[in-house]
């Protein structure tokens, strides 16, 4: 697999908006609510990882998650870094779905206004 350009990385950089370049890689960072759900996340990442034969560099710091994602054979970064980045995007929101807007997580008060 080819090595992006500079422009080919800013570019695919705009689908994964939490990801940032560092160095010749792509890295983001995951925040969990607690150990055991970052864990699950790792696990699906691995399972990921190992399923297209492209492994990550992984740092758990219990409920942080940094992923850093580089095809080493390319020297670089690829189109293989931003397929599994998407992946591992979509396997957070099913383990740590965004908590609700305040909104909607308000109570309703029952009370009629006085006129």
């Amino acid at each position: 697999m080819a090595k992006l350009t500079e422009a080919q990385i800013e570019t695919a950089l705009r689908a994964v908006p939490e990801w940032g370049e560092s160095g010749d890689a792509i890295q983001r960072t995951y925040q969990f609510p607690d150990f055991v759900k970052a864990m699950l996340f790792v696990d699906q990442v691995a399972q990921a990882a190992e399923a297209n034969q492209h492994h990550p560099d992984i740092l758990i710091r219990y409920s942080k998650v940094t992923l850093t994602l580089s095809t080493h054979d390319a020297g670089g970064i690829t189109a293989k870094d931003f397929e599994l980045a998407k992946k591992c995007d979509l396997y957070f929101s099913a383990v740590a779905p965004p908590p609700p807007s305040p909104a909607a997580a308000a109570p309703p008060s029952g009370k009629r206004r006085k006129a």
